[in-house]
C-alpha cells in the first residue's frame, strides 16, 4: 500500500555547522565574537563537530534547529511525536477543521497486506464518519455551530485519522529523537517519519548528523533482551543513507 507520508524541512538555522562550532570556541577563547566567527568561516567544521559529538560535549549543538512539516501520519503517531518534550509543535486542530467530508485515515501494513482485514477496517471508518457527521449535524440543529460543534464530535475519531503538524527541534534533541525513533524497537510509522527527518537532516548538516541513528551504530544495542538482533544491518542500512 502507498504511504501517505511527506515530510519536509521547511527551515533551519543558517549556517548550522559554522554556527555550532563557534557556540563551542567560544567557550575556550579568551577571543571576542569577531575573531571567533573569523577563525569559524575560515575552515572545514566536520571533523572538530564530529569531535564535540563523540565528546559527548553537546550543548553547543542545540544553537541550531530545524523546522520540518509532516503530514499523512495518525493520530498514533502524533501522540508519540509529542512525547518528545524539547521541541515546539503546531497540528491540525479536530476543533476548528470540521471533517464532514471526510476524514484521512492510515491504514496500518498489517491490515492493509489482509484484503478481508483491510475491508472491514475501512468499513469501520466509514462508520466512524457516518457517525461523525450524524453528530455534528445533531448539534447544529440544536444552534451549536462551529467549533462548538466540532469539539465533542471529535471524541469518536480514531487513532488512525491522518494528521498534519509542524515541528522545530534543535539539533541536539534531534540527535535523540533518532537514537530512539530511527529504532528497528520503534513503532513502523514514527521509524518511517524519523528516517525521512534524517535523511533532509543529514542533507543540511552531515557533520552533525552524520553519525545519527539508534544507538546500536556506535556501541552495542541498548535494549538488552529486546534486542532486534540485527545491528550489523541496521548499520548497513545507515551507512547507505
Amino acid at each position: 500500500m502507498e504511504s501517505k507520508l511527506k515530510v519536509v524541512l521547511l527551515a533551519y538555522t543558517p549556517h548550522p555547522e559554522e554556527t555550532v562550532a563557534a557556540a563551542a570556541k567560544l567557550c575556550y577563547s579568551a577571543s571576542d565574537v569577531d575573531a571567533v566567527m573569523e577563525k569559524v568561516e575560515a575552515n572545514d567544521q566536520h571533523s572538530f563537530i564530529g569531535k564535540l559529538v563523540d565528546m559527548g560535549h553537546l550543548s553547543p549543538i542545540e544553537h541550531a534547529s530545524f523546522t520540518f512539516a509532516i503530514e499523512g501520519i495518525s493520530r498514533a503517531c502524533s501522540h508519540q511525536l509529542v512525547r518528545h518534550r524539547l521541541a515546539s509543535y503546531s497540528q491540525q486542530s479536530q476543533r476548528y477543521v470540521g471533517m464532514e467530508e471526510g476524514f484521512g485515515y492510515i491504514v496500518p501494513p498489517s491490515i492493509g497486506a489482509d484484503p478481508v482485514l483491510k475491508e472491514r477496517f475501512e468499513f469501520f471508518m466509514e462508520g466512524i464518519q457516518e457517525f461523525y457527521n450524524e453528530l455534528v449535524q445533531a448539534m447544529k440543529a440544536r444552534g451549536i455551530e462551529g467549533e462548538s460543534a466540532y469539539e465533542d464530535a471529535r471524541f469518536v475519531l480514531p487513532n488512525a485519522v491522518e494528521t498534519k503538524l509542524i515541528v522545530t527541534m534543535n539539533a541536539r534533541e534531534l540527535l535523540h529523537f533518532f537514537t530512539q525513533r530511527c529504532c528497528r524497537r520503534a513503532q513502523w510509522e514514527i521509524r518511517a517519519m524519523a528516517m525521512e527527518m534524517l535523511k533532509l537532516a543529514r542533507k543540511a548538516a552531515p557533520a552533525i548528523f552524520r553519525e545519527a541513528g539508534p544507538a546500536c551504530l556506535s556501541g552495542p544495542c541498548p535494549e538488552g533482551a529486546y534486542s532486534c538482533g540485527a545491528a550489523e544491518e541496521v548499520r548497513e542500512l545507515f551507512r547507505a543513507i
